[in-house]
């Protein structure tokens, strides 16, 4: 690999690199589709898997698709008409509703916390160091990815040389990239100390314990209790939290994912009164619509949500507060619904849903006479492409909604600045 290749490769997340390359092969080896592609071939490749794979997937794939056409130079397929109306079919006839993790609880967090330490105590009783070692790693594990709501793959990138450890006090910790550093410049993230379920004092103990002080912070244990040189593996970090919420006595632990412990500690800072500005610095999501998706607006804040179900968007009238013209991309949302045969109450209720939910929480604006058209404004994207998932995935949503309520539901958002349109 010359020394260009390889900083062209790193400028990839290796998970985006290893999920793009399997998308290709599929396409080409599974489909019998041939690249460079055309859109017709791009819109039956759609068709023939739109039964078999999610929506999630199948957008996926034509991100992977429009990635290669782009680095090899040729016009990408994916964005023409014929895909873009295949999808469009695929999501209405194929909606589907996302499948979320169960947030943990505080409650069972103190649980397993609990079996953690007295795990630990136990194996230092019987002389079982890798009981021990195991139980030190799985608290601090699991303590530091829920107050600092990491995914699976943070927490496994994380290194003992990139730790300011001080007891009592804090614990600050870099990574050089993560999902949501598409620059890759990396960022730091600085956990206090508490009085209980203190993820300091846990990651204190399981340094101690181990002797480590460089390399990664979370490993594997083997059958003496030795750290190993390699880090967890990413993929195990599932079966490893759900096998230790058995063990602790935790309800229905194979509902519980990674992302449990990120949607468990949005929805308690939530409960805590954290606005979304703030919950979203802490834990470091770029926009709004990434945030909604781990705080459930019900076990939230019902109050608030019974207070916006009495009160309509308003009309256009003074502009809401915004970002400077550089840090936002500013959207016009149009809206057509008509109901399912015989059900014509669900239009109402999706409207409101759609105005009330989709629309407020990104600053929505009603304008036009006909009241059919929203002006609404995204976080400034590094890239086309992430605007566009971004714009896709509300769309989705907006088509949930209506096919919620039994209505069908045109919808088009268009960039005020630049002109382009999905739909």
């Amino acid at each position: 690999m010359t020394t260009l290749e390889r900083y062209l490769a790193a400028a990839t997340r290796k998970n985006t690199q290893q999920s793009y390359a399997q998308a290709t092969r599929h396409f080409e080896e599974d489909f019998g589709g041939f690249l460079p592609a055309t859109g017709d071939a791009v819109a039956r490749y759609l068709a023939a898997y739109a039964g078999s794979l999610s929506n999630n997937t199948l957008r996926q794939r034509l991100s992977a698709l429009a990635s290669w056409h782009r680095r090899q130079g040729f016009p990408d397929p994916t964005r023409d008409e014929v895909v873009r109306q295949a999808f469009k079919g695929i999501r209405a006839l194929h909606a589907t509703v996302e499948k979320q993790a169960t947030p943990l609880q505080v409650a069972d967090l103190e649980r397993v916390d609990a079996f953690c330490r007295a795990a630990a105590a136990q194996a230092r009783m019987e002389g079982d160091r890798a009981g021990e070692m195991q139980a030190l790693r799985n608290r601090a594990l699991l303590l530091l990815g829920f107050w600092r709501a990491f995914r699976s793959d943070d927490l496994v990138r994380l290194r003992i040389e990139h730790l300011v450890l001080r007891p009592g006090e804090s614990l600050t910790l870099w990574l050089p990239s993560s999902k949501s550093d598409r620059e890759n410049q990396g960022r730091s993230w600085v956990v206090p100390a508490l009085t209980r379920l203190c993820p300091v004092e846990a990651v204190e103990a399981w340094l101690t314990a181990s002797k480590l002080d460089a390399g990664p912070l979370f490993r594997r244990v083997n059958r003496w209790g030795a750290p190993g040189l390699q880090p967890m593996n990413r993929k195990s970090i599932i079966p490893w939290l759900q096998r230790l919420f058995v063990q602790a006595g935790v309800d229905d632990a194979c509902s519980y994912t990674s992302h449990s412990l990120r949607r468990g500690f949005a929805g308690w800072a939530t409960h805590q009164g954290w606005d979304l500005k703030a919950l979203m610095q802490y834990v470091g999501w770029r926009d709004i619509q990434s945030a909604a998706r781990y705080v459930d607006p019900l076990a939230s804040d019902r109050d608030r949500l019974e207070a916006g179900l009495a009160r309509s968007l308003p009309a256009a009238a003074a502009p809401a507060p915004s970002s400077p013209a550089d840090d936002v991309v500013r959207l016009e949302v149009s809206i057509a619904l008509r109901p399912f045969v015989g059900k014509t109450r669900g239009v109402a209720a999706a409207r409101r849903h759609i105005e009330e939910v989709c629309l407020a929480r990104l600053g929505g604006q009603k304008f036009g006479r006909k009241g059919d058209r929203y002006h609404v404004q995204l976080p400034a994207q590094a890239d086309e492409s992430t605007l566009t998932e971004r714009v896709s995935d509300l769309l989705d949503e907006l088509h949930q909604v209506a096919t919620n309520n039994d209505c069908y539901l045109e919808a088009r958002i268009r960039d005020v600045a630049t002109g382009q349109v999905w739909d």
